[in-house]
């Protein structure tokens, strides 16, 4: 059968998830989902179908479309290793993701969804952990956030100790520390009016479901990031250093 692996956390998850799920749901592929329950939880209904083959094929970056497009897919798929993060299939998920049918029941089952159209917050994911080496670096949160009239801030970390946490701290005390798990606080950003996006695919995923919000990210070399090109939708906004 059809399985999605568990490469990396919940950001990762999502994007393996739905770029084989789109597949699926074209050749009504059975499928098990790494990760499903949380998924299902923000409002993003995986396809499961019926049809288990005897025989596997590898679905990757390269031949994603060329796989998509095929009629009458015989094969499962095998999509281990790989984590679809090309600008090319990003932006169809993205797309996908902010179509009407879908938004409306990610919106549905959002615990926050009274706040769309309805603040002037900001919200700031800063990424730091294992991969503190590529973060943006404090002088471009401050950056943005004073490109910014807003009335709340709030901020999410991986890392609340981190000197970049402690300097936005003392600049600005009325910050508020977002620690929900996972899917509640992708689900309480997403409302928020105003984002400034870290890097890495939790931070993508937070933008992708923000359908209301004016979304910041910083600049990156394709070539100095552990990440795809998950960042260059069209509407954001690019904060050049």
């Amino acid at each position: 059968m059809t399985t999605t692996n568990t490469l990396g956390k919940l950001g990762n998850r999502i994007i393996i998830n739905l770029s084989v799920s789109l597949i699926a749901e074209k050749n009504n592929l059975f499928v098990n989902y790494c990760s499903y329950d949380e998924i299902k939880e923000l409002g993003i209904e995986l396809f499961i179908g019926k049809n288990i083959y005897y025989d596997s094929i590898e679905l990757n970056n390269n031949n994603y479309f060329n796989i998509y497009e095929q009629e009458n897919l015989i094969y499962n798929l095998n999509s281990d290793n790989n984590y679809f993060q090309t600008k090319e299939i990003t932006t169809f998920i993205y797309n996908y993701l902010n179509s009407d049918k879908i938004k409306n029941n990610i919106i549905d089952k959002n615990p926050f969804n009274n706040r769309y159209n309805n603040n002037n917050d900001l919200f700031i994911h800063i990424r730091l952990g294992d991969v503190e080496r590529y973060n943006p670096g404090l002088e471009y949160y401050l950056k943005v956030i004073n490109m910014i009239s807003y009335n709340d801030l709030y901020i999410s970390t991986d890392t609340k100790e981190h000197y970049i946490i402690k300097e936005l701290i003392n600049k600005y005390p009325q910050i508020k520390i977002i620690e929900y798990e996972p899917v509640k606080t992708i689900q309480f950003a997403s409302t928020c009016k105003y984002l400034i996006l870290s890097h890495g695919s939790f931070s993508a995923i937070i933008g992708y479901l923000s359908f209301y919000s004016d979304i910041y990210y910083s600049e990156y070399q394709q070539n100095k990031i552990w990440y795809g090109d998950i960042f260059s939708i069209d509407k954001w906004n690019k904060i050049i250093s």
